[in-house]
């Protein structure tokens, strides 16, 4: 007997242990309500807490070495920066047309210096939305077509030889100037540039060719340099590149350079190389200016949230701040300096990081209020550039082809007269000297530093691995609350036994039964797919809308509506709806809906957080919440609750904030004015997104539209 009892328990198998992350899973799963409340909560604070947390900049790369030899500009350089000037401003250069004249002056006043002179031609190029041109490498526009004499530009190349260098590597200068319309602020920009660049052909520690390019900016200044760029890096040989003498005489007065030049003249009738571009400066200088001190703007954002290496930005801060005594701004959004709320919290982060010290007066924790505020308005500015993915100056062209780049803006404190004047020549000469200086001692590209960052000052910033805590923390609660959905969906508790609305033959002991239920998600993700299909349709409108002839942004606008929604409510007749769950016979099916939403948002979200993460910032503080509280209407109003009232509340105010339309007309509300709107700045404003090539554009598009019409559907589901 006792051998038969302990045979038997020989016998049993010992059950297997759970794993402790399997338990974890289940834990978070079971709880999804309460880990998206804190994880929501906190990517919100998180987020709000990053001007705190950001860190004083500091040059990476030893070799830069900024500021370390004393300027070599002098107040010779000044006075030929100022002839060059005062014959820019002469009325006689603007006689001709075309301009002719000042692209002349400034070919011989570099022949002067010894450059190597080259004129580069190009023609105007038409930004046309295309499906194919995203995310591909830089290409030709479409050339317009019937150009006539005056629909070129003509952009002048300089470039000196290193004296120690290979030729292998090169520094960029960049100054835009429209020879029709300039300012006397372009005309300074050019007196600058070339102070540094007659003093850079005396010198002899140069190991980088200089390359000064005067960027013709009658058709924007992004055209000219990216026109130049094109040639640069993949040239192409076309009848385009010379245009016909007989009918453009005054092209050819441009070749007379040669022969009245000095000679042995490197004037040169074909495009001009140098090495491998390390950096490029683009140089401006504002006409007026409403600061009480000379001041520089630095702009870094280039395409779909690019930046340069921040190295570069430190090294002129460094020397704008410490060796030239400028103030250096970065963008802000101006509204939010004004905002109490903002205060408040500020000065709430300010009161606890009193108390903080108080307990650890090792603790550095917290800023002022009034930091906290600018901190802020540069963050949320940064922010927002980087999510239109468009340019901020022409010095995003150079991006394109990965390299450093950035744009500064002079502006002076008082009116242009001759004191001021030299005073700004010699200080922002010495300024552009001491950064090709410490480019100029590189071995190697910028490396060394951050690529990825966000601006809270000039001299603070947020690193990669400080900003991702917020947006990891707002999409963490996506996974978990969508497999809870599939679960609570799913399980045998819904099929309550003796409903008629349950087929008989579905048991919980029947295994064709569970097997049933297990792939009826299917039919979900075919919904979510097929809308997903929709909104890219939806992209692709405007492509043959802007196709019409003389049509106004507001009628395009309307007819961009109308299509989607025709072509909506046909994928509804033919293919599937997103409304198809309300004709489900099951009772859970608009969880099934919402747990594959959710499970495609965070798809979308990560994949756009790689490609430029303040889009997917953005795009995750209004979707996230959205498709965590979608539920239909019935359901709250049926309960009758204060918590299902105030569900419904934020799900109606969710809904009209997160369609992509109203989002855009509230942002510009806050920033403009709610006076200023119209139904056709939401068509100019995707317009440029698309000239841009902007990843944004398929993210609403392709993400976000689609995410907003499955939420609706869920919100109007009829129990």
């Amino acid at each position: 007997m006792a051998e038969t009892k302990e045979k038997s328990l020989s016998d049993e198998k010992p059950k297997p242990r759970v794993r402790p992350i399997v338990r974890l899973g289940i834990f978070l799963i079971s709880h999804s309500f309460l880990v998206s409340v804190v994880c929501c909560t906190a990517g919100v604070l998180a987020l709000f807490l990053l001007p705190v947390l950001a860190k004083n900049t500091y040059i990476s790369e030893n070799a830069l070495m900024p500021g370390s030899a004393s300027p070599m500009l002098s107040n010779q350089h000044v006075s030929d920066g100022n002839r060059l000037v005062k014959d820019l401003t002469n009325p006689n250069s603007k006689s001709s047309e075309t301009g002719i004249e000042s692209h002349k002056i400034i070919a011989q006043y570099m022949l002067d210096l010894g450059a190597e002179v080259s004129f580069h031609k190009f023609h105007p190029q038409m930004n046309q939305f295309h499906p194919l041109h995203f995310f591909s490498s830089p290409v030709s526009g479409k050339i317009q077509e019937n150009y006539s004499c005056s629909s070129y530009g003509i952009n002048t190349v300089g470039i000196i030889r290193a004296p120690r260098g290979d030729g292998k590597e090169a520094i960029v200068l960049v100054t835009p100037y429209n020879a029709l319309k300039s300012g006397f602020g372009e005309a300074l920009s050019l007196g600058i540039a070339y102070s540094v660049f007659s003093l850079l052909t005396q010198v002899t520690w140069l190991a980088k060719d200089i390359i000064w390019l005067v960027a013709d900016s009658q058709y924007g200044e992004y055209a000219a340099v990216a026109a130049w760029l094109r040639e640069y890096q993949s040239p192409k040989f076309s009848s385009l590149s010379t245009p016909n003498a007989e009918m453009c005489p005054d092209v050819n007065n441009l070749f007379e350079l040669k022969g009245h030049s000095i000679s042995g003249s490197k004037f040169s009738n074909s495009f001009r190389r140098a090495g491998t571009m390390a950096a490029a400066l683009v140089l401006k200088v504002r006409d007026q200016n409403e600061q009480f001190e000379d001041t520089i703007s630095i702009y870094a954002e280039a395409s779909n949230g690019q930046m340069p290496n921040l190295d570069l930005i430190n090294v002129v801060n460094y020397l704008a701040v410490h060796r030239q005594g400028l103030r250096v701004n970065v963008e802000k959004l101006w509204p939010l300096l004004n905002s109490s709320w903002l205060k408040s919290l500020g000065e709430i982060f300010e009161s606890l990081a009193k108390v903080a010290k108080s307990l650890y007066p090792k603790w550095k924790f917290g800023i002022p209020a009034t930091e906290y505020v600018e901190g802020t308005a540069t963050l949320a500015s940064s922010l927002y550039y980087q999510a239109l993915g468009v340019p901020t100056g022409p010095h995003g062209a150079f991006r394109d082809y990965q390299v450093d780049a950035i744009t500064l803006e002079i502006s002076p404190k008082f009116s242009l007269d001759k004191v001021w004047r030299n005073d700004i020549l010699l200080r922002g000469g010495r300024l552009i000297e001491g950064v090709i200086r410490s480019v100029n001692n590189l071995l190697e590209k910028f490396h060394q530093s951050f690529f990825l960052y966000l601006l809270t000052s000039p001299s603070k910033f947020v690193s990669v691995g400080v900003y991702m805590i917020a947006f990891a923390l707002l999409i963490a609660p996506l996974p978990m609350v969508a497999a809870s959905l599939y679960v609570d969906a799913n399980s045998s508790s819904n099929y309550s036994k003796g409903d008629s609305s349950t087929p008989s033959a579905i048991t919980d002991t029947d295994e064709h039964g569970i097997a049933i239920r297990s792939w009826r998600w299917l039919n979900s993700a075919k919904l979510v797919f097929i809308v997903h299909l929709w909104g890219a349709i939806v992209s692709l409108l405007p492509y043959f809308i802007s196709q019409i002839p003389d049509c106004s942004p507001t009628t395009s606008f309307m007819i961009w509506v109308l299509l989607s929604i025709l072509s909506l409510l046909t994928s509804n007749s033919v293919l599937a709806s997103p409304l198809a769950c309300a004709k489900a016979t099951q009772e859970k099916e608009w969880a099934l809906v919402k747990s594959v939403t959710i499970s495609s948002v965070f798809i979308g979200l990560g994949l756009m957080s790689v490609i430029n993460f303040a889009t997917a910032e953005i795009g995750a503080l209004l979707m996230v919440p959205m498709c965590l509280l979608a539920r239909p209407l019935k359901l709250d109003v049926r309960a009758g609750t204060l918590r299902s009232f105030c569900r419904l509340i934020c799900n109606l105010v969710l809904g009209h904030i997160a369609f992509p339309p109203a989002a855009f007309f509230l942002l510009k509300g806050m920033l403009d004015g709610f006076g200023n709107a119209n139904v056709g700045d939401f068509w100019m404003w995707v317009e440029s997104l698309w000239a841009w090539n902007s990843a944004t554009y398929l993210f609403i598009g392709m993400v976000q539209l689609p995410c907003w019409v499955l939420c609706v559907s869920i919100l109007f589901h009829t129990c």
